[in-house]
């Protein structure tokens, strides 16, 4: 999952940092991308719940051995907090994984609203062209002798 998310992040990473045509489809870019947040979203709840879980287990553990000396109980809360730092380290990159992937979502809306203005822009050039010379040809209509 690292490496996948890792190649999504840098393949969205390239795409934005390249200039990009003015008719680029933002639009499914954007669901796109909104589909794979869901996706890590989904991801990092489940991870977030296992890690939580191996806490949970490990504080319990640990509560029992405390309170009984059991030694027997330290090779199972070594076992746990050897798997707990991974889930926390694991937890960790997603987390901060998502969080790029709102970023980069913000930008993807600004750069659709830029584009939008854009073309708002060039529309409202060509309809001033378009009266222009209708004006134009307006006059060269008034101006000939008939």
């Amino acid at each position: 999952m690292r490496r996948y998310l890792t190649a999504y992040l840098k393949q969205i990473e390239d795409l934005l940092g390249r200039t990009l045509p003015s008719d680029f489809d933002y639009d499914a870019l954007i669901d796109r991308h909104l589909n794979k947040i869901q996706f890590m979203q989904h991801e990092r709840l489940v991870h977030f719940l296992v890690t939580m879980l191996f806490a949970l287990g490990m504080f319990i553990v640990m509560g029992v051995f405390l309170i009984t000396e059991t030694l027997l109980l330290l090779p199972l809360l070594l076992l746990i907090l050897v798997l707990l730092v991974p889930y926390i380290m694991h937890y960790y990159f997603l987390e901060n994984s998502v969080q790029k992937m709102y970023r980069l979502y913000d930008e993807m809306l600004a750069r659709r609203a830029e584009q939008e203005k854009a073309f708002e822009r060039l529309h409202k050039q060509q309809i001033a062209e378009m009266k222009l010379t209708q004006a134009e040809q307006s006059e060269q209509k008034e101006t000939m002798p008939t």
